[in-house]
């Protein structure tokens, strides 16, 4: 049977690179999604662009395991030298937008959703979700569905890992700041030029260090990434505006780090776009870190945004591929990491759903 879904799961891998699907557009591969559902006799339901089930002896008593991993991919860089939505398979790898992030992981958690879909008797219920929107943090993605679905006691997020387990995650805060000054004209003196005046600013978060520092994911890290003033050449602006965009580790939670960057940060005004993006994690002694461990799976902190940032159960990333893969050109997945991807992923929920 697994041997089967493998087979399975790779062509379906092949149809979804071969099928654009940005963010919010993903409505072509959603029904790839339900084929697959309905040819192996899966009730299923969407919502939006999300297909998502329920194991088939779901019992309200138990607790749930969700397993997720998204469907939509970012543009095709423009480095690519073959046609990222051709699905080809050379030397082992196979290309195409979307093979490592997240399409491996997504085919692999739906083979391993599939194997266990009929099973009874196990000690957690599951629920699976191919969501939309990860790659833009949508509001109609994950996010969207937590409200849909049963209450979420643990997850698997699927994300390029080498199928190791990174057990926290960091979260992300992107401000918008301000840096206000005189308006006027170039040829006239001016003591309150903002831009001459965004410079120690600028400095302030280059050198800026948080006290607190995360045994798993290291230090907040808090880079300025835009700036942006003036519209001609002789008029000196009202203003410069700044974004900043923070890495948060489990050291602190958001509300911490708008609070503190409020209240010392050396700009006229700095606010948060939103704070939902969350960090996340497990502790090393969950039952899933555990049987990770005993197949020889390791532990580490991820620096990169996932369907994680949504979660406020604990939480592990977990797939086949490299993470330095994601959004590269000619991005590939090999063939034998998603076959390991799918034995090591029913291995591991072996140990965990069996009693």
């Amino acid at each position: 049977m697994i041997k089967k879904l493998t087979q399975d799961a790779i062509e379906l891998l092949k149809s979804l690179i071969e099928t654009p699907s940005f963010s919010t557009e993903e409505d072509q591969t959603a029904a790839l999604i339900e084929h697959w559902m309905t040819s192996h006799n899966i009730e299923f339901k969407r919502r939006k662009n999300n297909v998502w089930s329920v194991n088939k002896f779901f019992d309200k008593n138990k607790p749930t395991l969700l397993l997720n991993s998204h469907h939509d991919t970012v543009q095709p860089n423009k480095g690519y030298t073959k046609d990222p939505f051709t699905a080809s398979v050379d030397n082992g790898k196979l290309y195409g937008l979307g093979s490592n992030d997240a399409g491996g992981c997504l085919v692999s958690l739906l083979a391993t959703f599939t194997y266990f879909y009929a099973k009874e008797n196990l000690t957690y219920n599951l629920v699976f979700v191919a969501s939309a929107e990860e790659e833009n943090s949508g509001k109609n993605g994950l996010n969207f569905m937590l409200e849909h679905i049963p209450k979420i006691d643990v997850a698997i997020v699927g994300e390029p890992t080498l199928m190791n387990l990174a057990i926290a995650e960091k979260g992300l805060l992107v401000f918008d700041a301000t840096v206000k000054g005189t308006p006027g004209h170039a040829a006239h003196p001016n003591v309150d030029n903002p831009i001459y005046k965004a410079i120690p600013v600028l400095q302030w978060f280059k050198d800026f260090k948080f006290e607190k520092s995360s045994p798993s994911l290291g230090d907040v890290k808090m880079t300025v990434t835009q700036i942006n003033a003036g519209v001609q050449h002789n008029a000196i602006p009202s203003e410069v505006n700044i974004v900043v965009d923070v890495r948060v580790t489990d050291a602190y939670d958001n509300e911490e780090i708008v609070e503190l960057l409020q209240e010392k940060s050396p700009c006229d005004q700095i606010i948060p776009r939103s704070t939902r993006l969350n960090s996340s994690g497990i502790s090393k002694d969950h039952a899933l870190v555990l049987a990770g461990l005993s197949l020889g799976m390791s532990t580490y902190g991820s620096p990169t945004l996932s369907d994680q940032a949504c979660l406020s159960c604990p939480s592990v990333k977990l797939g086949p591929g490299d993470s330095n893969r994601s959004h590269s050109a000619d991005e590939f997945i090999y063939i034998e990491e998603l076959e390991q991807g799918i034995e090591q992923y029913i291995k591991l929920l072996d140990k965990v759903l069996k009693p």
